[in-house]
């Protein structure tokens, strides 16, 4: 397989070429030649057009594919397909399954049925048996076996002296524990942000300090085991502000935050569309402010689409009653593209790339002669329409569906794999 990129703008912080416009050749599954001009060859496949971008393929650290358990939502084939339209060349796979993913058993699972896939698909394990928040699953088992990080997903873990035990366990063999901060019993029952709007609609709120909360006790318990911390989907401007004095005083913590969460506001809920009902939940303008600056200043690491199918069964009811969730892996790159102006591609890239892999302990490839190829091509200032016939999940509850976007994935590369 060979493919030429021609006149493509390298967007890569760890390439030579970075904001350079060059040609690139891509052969047998490894970058061959960059240049200024290259000629195309008899059977090579040409890829071109007005205002072309080349980045490192994209990583999603927050997807559910719903499978083993719920494929009717989601399975592993329709996720990978999503994913790749999306410009993403691997994801982390969140354990929130039936069974969960709580064994070096359901991490093979996993691993096994995707081996061979566009994307590449890292599995999370569980932190507790069955995602229950009660006692620690084997992680040192799971890691060996393929698993790059431990968390209970939207099941944040209560439990202060468990979460203490993974931090310490997980030093042994340097592994990531993730949780969402979200104390549980200030949150229960909310439907969206606490604040004006809910108070407007009528919807009990979630506020805050539910998120603070949890996320003052693991930094808590990071610096104290000195266990390494990766907050999940972090939404508020007082989590931005812990988070920046923590790294100050040298906790090892990252966090990322959801895209939805940097472009959309709480009043979006006015409308009671229940598309718009996230966890954690749509919050200020002001909020979204200190997000967009810790995303700058490098005290957010990653953007994830935190992508979430929900059947019609469970999406399609009154915002009280319905599931929270949107589908977003083909939607988060070009809605973060639309922040360009205020964060800069380079930070983009780097949230959606460099910095996921970094954290993972996954090697990075870099836009260089040699390297393998590993790729997202996108094109800007092209308008295009994000209509239900370009959703490639099994479900359809995305609030993004006939959204026009300016930035528009062509394709990826994987080594020899290609959706070119």
């Amino acid at each position: 397989m060979s493919i030429l990129f021609k006149s493509v703008k390298v967007i890569d912080s760890q390439s030579s070429f970075n904001n350079k416009v060059v040609d690139v050749l891509v052969k047998n599954g490894k970058i061959e030649s960059i240049k200024s001009s290259i000629k195309s060859e008899n059977g090579c496949k040409v890829v071109e057009g007005k205002n072309l971008h080349l980045s490192s393929g994209l990583f999603d650290m927050q997807v559910n594919f719903r499978d083993p358990g719920f494929d009717w939502k989601e399975d592993l084939n329709s996720g990978v397909k999503a994913s790749s339209k999306g410009g993403f060349t691997a994801v982390l796979y969140m354990p929130s399954n039936l069974p969960s993913t709580d064994t070096k058993v359901q991490v093979e699972y996993i691993l096994n049925n995707t081996k061979n896939a566009l994307v590449d698909i890292v599995p999370a394990g569980n932190i507790t048996k069955e995602n229950k928040g009660h006692e620690l699953t084997e992680m040192f088992e799971m890691n060996q076996a393929g698993a790059k990080a431990f968390t209970d997903d939207r099941r944040s873990v209560q439990k202060t002296d468990i979460m203490k035990l993974a931090l310490l366990y997980t030093k042994n063999f340097g592994g990531l524990v993730m949780n969402q901060p979200n104390d549980s019993t200030i949150s229960a029952g909310g439907k969206m942000n606490e604040g004006v709007c809910s108070t407007t609609l009528g919807l009990k709120g979630i506020p805050a300090l539910a998120e603070e909360v949890m996320l003052s006790r693991d930094i808590e318990l990071a610096e104290y085991t000195g266990g390494r911390l990766h907050a999940n989907r972090i939404s508020t401007a007082k989590s931005v502000e812990m988070v920046r004095a923590a790294k100050k005083r040298g906790v090892d913590i990252s966090c990322d935050v959801a895209i939805h969460n940097l472009i959309l506001k709480d009043d979006e809920c006015k409308t009671f569309d229940s598309n718009f009902k996230v966890f954690p939940p749509l919050r200020t303008g002001s909020d979204i402010k200190a997000l967009k600056k810790g995303l700058k200043d490098g005290t957010i690491d990653a953007i994830c689409s935190d992508h979430c199918p929900e059947d019609v069964e469970h999406k399609v009811l009154t915002f009280d009653h319905a599931n929270f969730g949107i589908i977003g892996t083909q939607t988060a790159f070009p809605l973060a593209c639309e922040l360009e102006k205020e964060l800069g591609l380079e930070t983009i890239i780097n949230a959606f790339s460099t910095n996921p892999r970094t954290l993972l302990g996954i090697e990075n490839t870099t836009i260089e002669e040699g390297q393998k190829a590993n790729l997202c091509c996108f094109s800007m200032g092209n308008e295009w329409v994000f209509d239900e016939n370009e959703v490639a999940s099994k479900s359809k509850n995305s609030p993004f569906i006939g959204k026009r976007f300016t930035t528009k994935v062509l394709g990826t590369v994987n080594g020899k794999q290609s959706s070119f």
